[in-house]
């Protein structure tokens, strides 16, 4: 469910050159909620909100709803509030994974095998190589909303342009159920009427140092040098990545393959806690459900991010990369535990562990934890520490095994214990 920023006066005839626009960004539309329309046609036309329970929050919103003002990452109770009579719903992402899978394979795969999966409810597509075929990149743009709508029962929205950046702006604009074409002689005029957070990657912490500046607009941003950008944000990267943002440039390809840049978990109490055994004790489940996970798939892990939600609905989160990459939740909780210490203001993070009873300074409404920084566990390189290789010189000296390989081997097989008899039959102490 896009939040961007949409403006009527940008949903109109932009001319109809075609030449160089071979980028298309295909975006379901509310993908969710129209999904279970799709599936229970009793409900067209009623406001379909996906998020159930009183602590959690909402996943997507049929357009019905958001007439009600209800949106997405709002809390549930929320929308209940803005929109009783709505139809409330649990997220069912397995169906949704399963639905976004078969219109990859029955649709966008007929085009092009140049497609790049972004999230479970949108794409890239690179259609260069197709046009010998169908001519016209507006043409295929029809094609994949038709076949979309006829075969699935839901709509989807298609942007057409030179790059992945304006391409992804005109799909949000010609929302919903709709196609929007910027030929390349237009891209700097039609990224510049946007409003600064109409730009992918514009937040509002960045927005609101950027107000500071003197910029509101993108047009604004475009009249600033690169230099003085990279002054007012403190990064030169990133200012040089918004100064070609602003002349409607972007020099990204459409990659069909993206490796996973990440594997987390994270879960939302019962109530608002304040209780350090409580969300450490989360934050150990997750990391035995990440561990596994980077297992099972090959992986290895070099940086933590630990996530929180507050009472207010705030968000918070760190990240710490270690010394060498890890695939154990016996390394990855206590960083994640130090880093949950650390957002909180904790000075120890090591004495909040042996004394877990100590209160937390605020009501903690969601916790987790991810890992990122990924490769090939078969093809990584450890750089062993002096303490590993004084370990490893004991344990042969003793006829033994170090301490981290009993930890790894006592969670694979715990590993092959749930595979036979489910995720809940063995769980980790740490």
């Amino acid at each position: 469910m896009s939040t961007a920023p949409r403006l009527a006066a940008a949903k109109r005839d932009w001319g109809h050159d075609e030449t160089g626009c071979t980028v298309l960004h295909i975006d379901m539309d509310a993908f969710y909620a129209s999904l279970e329309v799709a599936r229970h046609p009793e409900l067209k036309g009623k406001p379909v909100i996906i998020g159930t329970g009183t602590r959690s929050v909402v996943s997507a919103a049929s357009y019905e709803a958001r007439r009600y003002g209800v949106n997405s990452a709002m809390a549930s109770a929320r929308a209940r509030q803005l929109c009783p009579d709505g139809v409330f719903l649990p997220v069912d992402m397995h169906y949704y994974r399963m639905m976004s899978r078969r219109i990859i394979e029955e649709v966008f795969s007929q085009v092009t095998d140049r497609f790049e999966q972004v999230s479970v409810d949108e794409a890239y597509m690179d259609v260069s190589g197709a046009l010998l075929a169908w001519q016209r990149p507006t043409r295929i743009g029809a094609w994949i909303r038709q076949e979309v709508a006829s075969r699935f029962h839901v709509t989807c929205s298609v942007g057409v342009a030179a790059n992945k950046l304006v391409a992804k702006m005109a799909s949000t604009n010609a929302k919903p159920d709709g196609m929007l074409l910027i030929p390349v002689a237009r891209h700097a005029e039609f990224v510049q009427m946007m409003p600064l957070r109409g730009i992918p990657g514009i937040g509002p912490s960045l927005e609101r140092r950027l107000a500071e500046w003197g910029v509101k607009t993108v047009a604004d941003l475009a009249k600033m040098s690169e230099q003085t950008l990279a002054t007012a944000i403190g990064s030169q990267t990133m200012a040089h990545g918004l100064c070609m943002a602003a002349r409607g440039m972007d020099g990204r390809a459409v990659t069909p393959y993206t490796p996973e840049k990440s594997i987390g978990s994270e879960s939302t109490f019962p109530e608002d806690t304040r209780d350090m055994r409580r969300v450490c004790d989360l934050l150990r489940r997750c990391c035995d459900e990440v561990a596994s996970s980077l297992r099972r798939r090959g992986l290895v892990a070099r940086t933590v991010t630990v996530k929180l939600r507050f009472a207010d609905l705030s968000y918070k989160s760190m990240s710490h990369t270690m010394e060498r990459a890890e695939d154990t939740a016996a390394a990855l909780y206590p960083q994640s535990v130090e880093l949950l210490c650390r957002m909180l203001g904790i000075e120890d993070g090591v004495a909040a562990m042996r004394s877990p009873d100590t209160p937390l300074p605020r009501d903690i409404r969601l916790a987790g934890m991810s890992a990122s920084g990924l490769a090939r566990s078969a093809g990584s390189t450890v750089q062993p520490t002096l303490d590993d290789v004084l370990e490893e010189t004991e344990a042969q000296s003793a006829g033994t095994v170090t301490r981290s390989a009993r930890q790894r081997d006592a969670e694979q097989a715990l590993d092959a214990i749930r595979r036979k008899y489910g995720k809940g039959a063995a769980s980790l102490g740490l």
